[in-house]
């Protein structure tokens, strides 16, 4: 009698988990490796700082532009908001109207106003600076090209530099605002062999004061610029989105977010790290001085100020710089209404005697 022969019995299928486990292990040494930085970076780094420091971006042409009297607007900031310390701008196309003729009536000025009042100056240098178009060039530099151009900067640069080099209210240089931003601005790419240059150079007209560069707005690590002797980053918290549909939304970009890039900075160049530009302004779906005050409280209302200060400050920085010293006073000026600028004030007053 022949055997017959049987098939072979269906081994049954391991459950998804032992079959991945190997997958799923690193993926949990991930996820814990990740908890565990949030939870430190939470819990033990960059909690607030004792005595921060408060300042203000001021520019003279977004006061204008507010119709404000831009003198009343920076002495009010300086005398009634009590702050000590502005970021100031040496806009090109200001400073330099007409090639090798230079105007530095307003700047000088505004650094002789903080001086009297020991107030200091963290004054922006280069080509690309504070507020729209960030970058500010005269007319008459666009008629020029390659290294005749680039040497008409280095040669304004340079006025600048040793004009306000042994100012007293002088404290550092901010090289280039948010030199790699690609996406804000009427800048172009790019040029990291000029950001070299620029460095050396300014550093070789004063080397005696610090030079701070920014980052990329809220993203990006600093790899392929210059180590400048600080960092400076912004926060922005509600901005009205205009790629694909347009709507109101918190910036994604949670607290231990900007403690983990803080980490990240420190442990690569060892250098301090301060909050260049914190939102106190609206961001809206248009120029602020066309929005009601209805649409600008949608992202910019008292209450929401307190929260930025607030988030800011639990990020543990020693330096907070504000962004919206115009919009305030055009608030209470234009409008009447001193809400905004009573907060701000409120904020800046319990920030410091809170720590």
């Amino acid at each position: 009698m022949s055997r017959q022969s049987h098939p072979a019995k269906a081994q049954p299928r391991r459950p998804f988990i032992i079959r991945h486990r190997k997958i799923l292990l690193i993926l949990l040494g991930i996820f814990i490796g990740i908890s565990a930085t949030i939870y430190l970076l939470n819990t033990f780094a960059f909690q607030p700082v004792k005595d921060p420091v408060f300042g203000v971006t001021f520019s003279r042409e977004r006061s204008e532009e507010f119709g404000l009297d831009w003198k009343a607007n920076f002495l009010a900031l300086l005398d009634d908001m009590k702050l000590k310390h502005f970021r100031l701008m040496s806009y090109w196309d200001a400073g330099e109207p007409s090639q090798g003729q230079f105007d530095f009536g307003d700047l000088d000025w505004m650094m002789t106003q903080a001086a009297k009042r020991g107030a200091t100056v963290s004054l922006s240098i280069g080509l690309r600076q504070p507020r729209w178009p960030e970058c500010h060039q005269p007319d008459w530099a666009r008629q020029l090209a390659g290294n005749a151009w680039k040497q008409a900067l280095y040669a304004y640069m340079e006025v600048v530099a040793k004009r306000y080099r042994s100012n007293p209210a002088l404290e550092s240089w901010q090289l280039e605002n948010e030199a790699v931003n690609t996406w804000f601005g009427e800048c172009g790419a790019p040029d990291y062999q000029r950001l070299h240059e620029e460095f050396g150079l300014l550093k070789q007209w004063d080397p005696k004061h610090p030079i701070i560069m920014s980052l990329s707005d809220e993203h990006g690590l600093p790899i392929f610029t210059p180590v400048p002797d600080e960092y400076g980053f912004s926060v922005y918290r509600i901005v009205y989105n205009t790629f694909g549909p347009h709507f109101y939304t918190y910036y994604p970009a949670p607290l231990w977010y900007h403690r983990l890039r803080a980490a990240i900075i420190t442990l690569m160049y060892h250098k301090p790290i301060i909050i260049h530009e914190l939102q106190m302004e609206p961001w809206g779906p248009e120029d602020t001085k066309n929005l009601s005050i209805a649409e600008q409280n949608k992202s910019m209302s008292a209450q929401q100020i307190d929260g930025n200060f607030t988030f800011a400050e639990k990020i543990g920085l020693q330096k907070i710089d504000l962004w919206g010293g115009e919009w305030w006073y055009w608030r209470k000026v234009h409008f009447g209404d001193d809400s905004i600028w009573n907060a701000v004030k409120a904020a800046i007053k319990t920030g410091e005697s809170r720590h």
